[in-house]
């Protein structure tokens, strides 16, 4: 309209036009910066939100819980790692892709004791940083930053390579089509030479079409990745810390910030000149797209590579995040002590999937002087599962460098086999015994290997007859403690119990108890020394009608 009023009916003069401009571009700015400010005030709401949720038990089902993580892994369904209600739904607060993937891999596979405690130390200097974790987590819920997305795949393909005299080329073409235009602006000389040269400039850059045209269609799809690591690597570079291990990580990303900045400047300034109907007639002409995609070229050459290393770090900084936001939510949660030997001592473990006025706390100590297995005996739902489940989860958070749910504990970097849930598969043609003989055959294959292992064993070989999982079970164990292993099997078969005399001090007998009250089952879900004296099998039969 002040364009409209200035030339067209000349009511206005230009000036004004002028500095209706100048005020529209400043109230855009200014717009932008605002809804940037309340997005990243939502985001961060959304943040503080989630943890509310946490802290009231309210969690699950409510976030990304890394189902895809847990295909194939050898104990991640038996110890609810990922999925519903999972332990990696409880722990993530990544919001990039390569903060996920890096914390399922943490949970998924133990790190050696040096890592463990390298981990420890960054997490408590990261536990009471609130204003750094929410800074990481909005920053990176801007959008996508992925070790498999657009950014990556363009980081990781070959550059171009253009040889240094195309750019001389290019400069060249440029600034005779300049001279050429302002002799003829002043008719020092025909349009005719300018217009003939710009026929050989569309010759020089049919040569490199190709080539250019590839730069500029694939520098467009990683743009908005290019921002979000910048603006992650810079807030990064702005803090001090105190452990070792995220001193390093700033290390490392100091250049990244400048370096990104510089390729998402010319990407953007790319986009401008070969989108933008009213100047590219100019921009062409002056090789403008085309120099710009050489420089593009050239960062590709020379920062291509550390890409890689770059989005590893920031998934390792957001996993660190997430481990650190656990340890603030649960202040009385200890870190464990990493010990050598095959040692499992925990006073007071609990479940950490489970509500604080619900879990009930255990004492459960493995190897060196104590015993190597524990047999663990009582009836259905008396809390056996439950023990093992507890035992394994604490294990995983530990050796990811997490708080554990204990009182206090001490552990080994333990390899860990288990046997909580497994089925039968019409599939493949296996009954639920063989696929049950076949994992313990992993388990056991595994304590031979260069780590200790913990097994947990849950109503071993219940899908045969007494005798023969006596016989089993008694081999089976005597097989993982003769390799270093140490573990806990449950069994409501009070025969199994009997195999503590023949393994001698390496095993002992422990127990849960139940009552009948009023007809319904009570459990208080606490282990005990010895063998449980009997069963309620019978009890809850007539308890609910059945003539037995």
């Amino acid at each position: 309209m002040s364009l409209w009023l200035a030339f067209v009916r000349g009511t206005w003069s230009p000036w004004w036009a002028l500095l209706t401009w100048i005020v529209f571009g400043v109230v855009a700015v200014v717009h932008a910066k605002h809804l940037e400010r309340l997005e990243r005030a939502q985001r961060a709401e959304q943040l503080y939100m989630r943890a509310l949720e946490r802290i009231a038990g309210r969690w699950a089902g409510t976030g990304r819980d890394g189902a895809a993580f847990g295909e194939g892994h050898a104990y991640a369904r038996d110890l609810d790692l990922f999925g519903r209600a999972s332990l990696f739904e409880l722990l993530n607060t990544a919001r990039t892709e390569a903060g996920e993937a890096m914390l399922a891999s943490w949970l998924s596979r133990s790190a050696d004791a040096g890592e463990v405690r390298a981990r420890q130390t960054a997490v408590e200097d990261l536990r009471p940083r609130l204003d750094f974790r929410e800074d990481i987590a909005v920053l990176a819920a801007e959008g996508a930053v992925s070790r498999t997305g657009a950014l990556a795949r363009w980081a990781a393909a070959s550059p171009a390579r253009f040889s240094p005299i195309l750019s001389i080329v290019f400069v060249a073409s440029a600034i005779v089509v300049v001279v050429l235009a302002v002799l003829a602006w002043y008719d020092v000389v025909s349009w005719a030479p300018l217009i003939l040269w710009l026929f050989v400039e569309g010759v020089i850059a049919w040569r490199s079409k190709r080539a250019l045209l590839h730069i500029i269609h694939e520098i467009g799809k990683p743009a908005d990745d290019l921002k979000i690591l910048a603006s992650l690597a810079e807030r990064v570079e702005r803090e001090t810390f105190a452990a070792a291990r995220l001193e390093t990580t700033r290390a490392a990303l100091q250049g990244c910030a400048t370096a990104v900045r510089q390729l998402a400047k010319l990407a953007s300034l790319l986009d401008s000149t070969t989108h933008n109907l009213f100047f590219m007639p100019i921009t062409r002409a002056l090789f403008v797209p085309e120099l710009i995609a050489v420089a593009i070229d050239r960062w590709h050459t020379k920062h291509g590579g550390d890409v890689d290393g770059w989005l590893r770090l920031v998934g390792e900084l957001e996993v660190f995040s997430a481990l650190a936001t656990y340890a603030y939510e649960r202040p009385i949660d200890p870190f464990p002590e990493i010990v050598d030997g095959a040692v499992f001592d925990a006073v007071g473990v609990r479940h950490p999937l489970i509500a604080d006025d619900v879990a009930v706390p255990n004492d459960v100590t493995l190897g060196d002087a104590a015993p190597h297995v524990i047999i663990v005996s009582g009836s259905n739902m008396s809390g056996k599962s439950t023990l093992l489940r507890a035992v394994g989860v604490n294990v995983v958070l530990a050796l990811a460098g997490a708080p554990v749910h204990a009182s206090r504990m001490a552990l080994s970097v333990l390899a860990i086999g288990a046997t909580l849930r497994v089925d039968d598969s019409l599939e493949a043609g296996q009954s639920k015994f063989y696929s049950e003989i076949l994992r313990i055959k992993a388990i056991v294959e595994l304590s031979r290997g260069p780590r200790p292992t913990l097994f947990l064993l849950d109503e071993i070989l219940h899908g045969t007859n007494s005798h023969d999982r006596r016989i089993g079970a008694e081999a089976i164990v005597k097989a993982l403690v003769t390799n270093g292993a140490i573990g806990l099997v449950t069994t409501h078969d009070l025969a199994l119990t009997e195999l503590t005399p023949q393994l001698g001090p390496a095993a002992v007998n422990m127990h849960f108890e139940d009552r009948l009250e009023n007809g319904r089952m009570v459990f208080d879900y606490r282990m005990r020394p010895g063998i449980v004296e009997h069963s309620n099998a019978l009890a809850l039969m007539r308890a609910i009608g059945l003539d037995v």
